[in-house]
């Protein structure tokens, strides 16, 4: 018996209330609609599932990958063996914790979140409303948009490690930077963050949160599957920018593409494989190499 085979016999006889699903395709799990099958898919619905799952995972010797909404990832056309732990949709939750802080579990999106606050009458998350992927990713990378980033208003972050312990680390030691944070540099899990927010008329946060949905409806290229931006801002420019003055807007590999309607973004205009957007990747980053001198780095999360 192999090791996967192992694990769902072991999870089917003692925690049968736990969802386990097999050769799962991870163009379902992803917003590129790309990937190949998982070959076992875990939904854990609160904390103590998650850590029953990753102590199991150590004790059998298997590494999982942790997946979120699959918003800012690339999944391997081959499929991916072994485990992927999905937090969207499981674990979630959200509370009010004193006047003006939330706490949100992971797997809540980031739009979803914007809201609770917004309700609340609470702003700060206005700038993640358009942001598709969940509370886990967007603090794990730090995300941002309109000027606003998880680092401004993230006070706290409940970490797991892979032995299934969890404790929660300041946003000092959170480690933020630009689209990157200390979760990237060591083995832990984001389990849940609290937001420090500011009292402000609900009309009004959902008024701006309006205006910064239809500006992104406007520029991007929404009805097209994508991971959102391409490329990280680099050092003396724009991304989008120096790929439009390069030529690129609507180059092509295969069903992977530079849309025209936003050259920082790379959609799948019909059957792209992660090969077809791996090569586009490189060939813009080359290109704009080439024009510019500047070095275009990927954010999708290539996996």
């Amino acid at each position: 018996m192999s090791k996967i085979t192992d694990f769902i016999a072991y999870f089917g006889e003692n925690h049968p209330e736990l969802e386990l699903k097999t050769n799962q395709p991870m163009s379902k799990f992803t917003s590129f609609r790309i990937g190949g099958a998982a070959e076992l898919m875990a939904f854990p619905q609160n904390e103590e599932e998650l850590a029953l799952i990753l102590k199991m995972s150590k004790k059998m010797d298997i590494e999982p990958v942790i997946l979120g909404a699959g918003t800012n990832v690339l999944a391997p056309d081959a499929g991916i063996p072994g485990l992927v732990i999905c937090l969207k949709d499981a674990l979630s939750g959200m509370e009010q914790i004193g006047d003006t802080q939330i706490r949100v579990m992971a797997g809540v999106t980031m739009s979803r979140a914007a809201v609770f606050a917004a309700n609340l009458g609470l702003s700060g998350l206005e700038f993640a409303h358009g942001i598709p992927g969940t509370v886990g990713g967007g603090v794990y990378m730090n995300a941002g948009a309109y000027g606003g980033e998880i680092k401004d208003v993230c006070t706290r972050v409940r970490i797991m490690d892979m032995d299934g312990n969890a404790r929660w680390i300041t946003n000092s030691e959170a480690g933020f930077s630009y689209r990157h944070s200390a979760m990237e540099d060591n083995p832990w899990i984001v389990a849940a963050a609290e937001f420090q927010l500011t009292p402000a008329p609900a009309q009004l946060i959902k008024d701006k949160m309006l205006e910064l949905i239809n500006k992104r409806r406007a520029s991007q290229p929404l009805d097209l599957p994508s991971a959102g931006s391409a490329f990280k801002r680099p050092v003396g420019g724009y991304a989008a920018a120096l790929i439009d003055q390069t030529g690129l807007k609507g180059f092509r590999i295969g069903g992977a593409a530079v849309s025209e309607k936003h050259a920082g973004f790379v959609v799948n205009v019909g059957q792209a494989t992660a090969e077809d957007v791996k090569q586009l990747l490189r060939e813009v980053s080359d290109r704009v190499y080439a024009a510019h001198g500047i070095r275009l780095e990927p954010e999708v999360r290539i996996w």
